[in-house]
């Protein structure tokens, strides 16, 4: 298959079922904001039994519950028969150590998709005021105020979980460095319009594969794609001329906002210079029941 002049590799992205919240967090004025939403969303790693998340989109104030400006979060874990305790304590640890300490901020739960169930957070986040904090309806909610040194923290009594898609993921193959960063960074523009989708990794360098010689420290190399192994494995993918391939992963709250993204990131990429191939990752069917094939989405 082809477009745009791309070669688009008849093959299918492997995604699987998560546990997500999704929430704004609105600030004083923007350096605030970035430093606290990007702080609680660091380090995604969900393979280490902990939690990826990201930043779906930046709000104006005409879009937020407080009339600041905002962004929209989420944090995801993967959804398992304890899914729920997984991100109750990821959502308290990046909440109160990523946000709280960040001056003014706020966090308003923001559902939009299928809901399973609802996580308080005066146990792991409004405790924090030491037995002082207190309730208040304020913007149309009840909120915990949780009283600072620099004034208050406000957020919502409770947090919604839902459940939703994660791991759709886009492959390009690609003639030289500067040409993967150029059109993976299209692609995590291209994601971030996308109502309900996040890239965890924003341009993910590594890709990572199930088998691995050392299960303690998670998913290792996709070593068969690994473009400085020509020569030296007998299992070796990459193409003739091929010296980058970055990866784009997507989480969605629906399987049609991942959908709607790995869409997204085909056309933006498609036709670039350097731009070999578009592909996608997948693990023969061992991970996730969710199998996007490229060929429905050009």
């Amino acid at each position: 298959m082809e477009i745009k002049g791309t070669i688009v590799e008849d093959t299918y992205a492997e995604a699987f079922d998560g546990l997500f919240a999704r929430m704004i967090v609105t600030a004083k004025n923007s350096k605030l904001l970035k430093k606290a939403v990007y702080d609680a969303t660091a380090l995604p790693c969900t393979v280490f039994g902990e939690a990826e998340g990201g930043v779906e989109a930046f709000l104006s104030p005409q879009e937020t519950p407080d009339g600041r400006i905002g962004a929209i979060i989420q944090l995801w874990v993967a959804y398992t028969k304890n899914a729920k305790d997984k991100l109750t304590r990821e959502l308290g640890k990046r909440i109160r150590q990523g946000i709280l300490v960040v001056p003014t901020t706020r966090v308003f739960d923001a559902p939009m998709g299928e809901k399973k169930d609802e996580v308080s957070m005066m146990e792991i986040v409004g405790h924090c005021g030491d037995g002082h904090e207190w309730t208040e309806e304020r913007f149309g909610r009840t909120l915990i105020n949780v009283p600072l040194m620099m004034g208050e923290f406000l957020i919502d009594g409770k947090i919604t979980a839902q459940k939703g898609v994660a791991g759709g993921n886009i492959w390009l193959f690609c003639e030289s460095e500067e040409d993967a960063l150029n059109a993976a960074e299209k692609c995590v523009l291209a994601t971030d319009k996308v109502p309900g989708a996040i890239a965890p990794f924003d341009i993910c360098s590594a890709g990572s594969k199930v088998e691995t010689n050392f299960p303690e420290i998670g998913p290792t190399t996709n070593h068969p794609f690994c473009p400085t192994l020509k020569g030296k494995i007998a299992d070796f993918k990459v193409p003739e001329g091929i010296v980058s391939i970055p990866e784009i992963v997507i989480d969605g709250t629906s399987l049609d906002a991942v959908r709607d993204a790995m869409k997204a990131c085909v056309d933006a990429a498609a036709g670039m210079d350097g731009v070999r191939m578009i592909s996608a990752g997948n693990f023969g069917g061992k991970l996730g029941r969710h199998h996007i094939y490229l060929k429905d989405l050009i």
